[in-house]
């Protein structure tokens, strides 16, 4: 890598040990990239940091979870900067779906080596989001989990939340137009993708990838809470095309409306309410993938 500048933003909050992040810096420095080291936990912030230095910096490296990563998203796109990532959050569905492992120091190598691959960006409303937004059970699982029981319990928080969300969710009626489809029904929850994997491994679609340019929608039939672990399974792999219970669409555009005003959460934040717009930026944004990266989508 020759010599060129990165902004490197890390949360504080994130769990990995500063001797983990040190030694990855230490392999980014050394191939040749001077860092400019910045740290926050405020989304906020960070896009001003991205903002201040966008002229300084033509990549920028960004330590956390998929929120903080999430929260970047439009200054990175705004000012066509190139994304690294360091995985250090509690799920890390970003870096999942882009092969890129959880070891700093390895995700740090991955930058150093240089390839670059353009992924799509979802928006729901004027909101940003890479991985999946929720509306229904999926947002009250956002609202329950905390930065403590995610400490406490990691990868797990996710199907914990869900257990205790689950006995008193409410269903609701909505309808969903796609692309010119029209559907209405019952459910639990609405999940619309922009990438593969969300909630700590699940996977959107099993067909899903990053660089499809959709958005792949599943919506959950409402059935007795008990009688939902059967389909968990589905969930975590994704195989829900002619799932009982279960129904499953993609498309460009998506419109939904909801006989309720239901919150919708994005990227593990709640962001806005219904009637809610989604549609795709397609390959809006370039990130730096492994020399072996292939995405699931055949172009």
């Amino acid at each position: 890598m020759t010599s060129q500048h990165a902004l490197l933003i890390v949360n504080r909050k994130s769990g990995n040990s500063d001797s983990d992040l040190n030694g990855g810096l230490k392999l980014l420095e050394d191939g040749g990239l001077t860092l400019i080291k910045l740290f926050s936990s405020d989304p906020k912030e960070i896009n001003t940091f991205i903002s201040q230095y966008a002229d300084q910096a033509h990549r920028v490296i960004i330590g956390g979870g998929d929120g903080t990563i999430s929260a970047a998203a439009r200054e990175l796109v705004k000012h066509r900067l190139t994304l690294g990532i360091l995985p250090m959050g509690t799920a890390n569905d970003l870096a999942r779906t882009l092969s890129i492992p959880t070891s700093v120091k390895e995700a740090c190598r991955i930058i150093a080596q240089g390839r670059r691959h353009h992924i799509d960006i979802g928006m729901v409303n004027d909101h940003y989001f890479l991985n999946v937004a929720h509306i229904g059970l999926g947002v009250g699982v956002t609202h329950h989990l905390s930065h403590e029981i995610k400490n406490r319990w990691g990868i797990l928080s996710y199907a914990r939340s869900v257990l205790e969300v689950i006995k008193n969710h409410r269903p609701f009626s909505a309808t969903i137009h796609c692309d010119g489809h029209i559907q209405k029904l019952r459910t639990t929850q609405i999940a619309v993708g922009n990438g593969r994997h969300y909630g700590g491994g699940m996977t959107i679609a099993d067909h899903a990838a990053i660089d499809d340019h959709l958005l792949h929608l599943y919506s959950l039939h409402p059935h007795p809470w008990w009688t939902m672990v059967s389909i968990a399974l589905a969930i975590k792999t994704g195989h829900l095309q002619n799932r009982e219970g279960v129904y499953a669409m993609c498309g460009r555009e998506i419109d939904i409306q909801t006989n309720s005003s239901q919150a919708v959460s994005a990227d593990g934040e709640i962001i806005t309410h219904t009637p809610v717009k989604f549609r795709v930026l397609s390959q809006a944004l370039s990130v730096y993938v492994p020399d072996d990266y292939q995405s699931p989508y055949t172009y």
